[in-house]
């Protein structure tokens, strides 16, 4: 298996997390901190999927996702909104934002990598 997957995420914690489950389950991992360098990873490195936090330092996930899906090379790039954000309407307004699914955390490892496992 040699997809690759960016993490956009600003928590050292979860990054690993994903990190480690996602090698561990054969995958590349890229990793960015802020919005904008994964916006800029995305358009460099071109990945197989994208785990979007939405709550960032520099802007949100929501126009992250935006910004990527502009781009006519990424817009097919699936997205999935990995998200503390699990009040009423967040979801949609991922979906809104251009998200190809969604997962509330604290996720479960094995939930999240058969959500992987649908867009990789």
């Amino acid at each position: 298996m040699s997809e690759l997957i960016l993490i956009i995420e600003d928590q050292e914690d979860n990054r690993r997390i994903l990190r480690d489950l996602l090698t561990n389950a054969g995958y590349k991992v890229i990793e960015a901190v802020t919005a904008e360098a994964g916006v800029m990873s995305a358009e460099t490195h071109h990945p197989d999927l994208i785990l979007m936090d939405i709550q960032l330092p520099d802007f949100d996930g929501y126009e992250a996702t935006r910004r990527i899906k502009a781009n006519p090379a990424l817009r097919s790039t699936p997205i999935i909104a990995v998200t503390s954000y699990a009040l009423s309407g967040d979801e949609a307004k991922a979906y809104e934002a251009g998200c190809d699914a969604y997962v509330s955390k604290p996720f479960r490892p094995r939930e999240l990598l058969v959500k992987v496992r649908e867009y990789v």
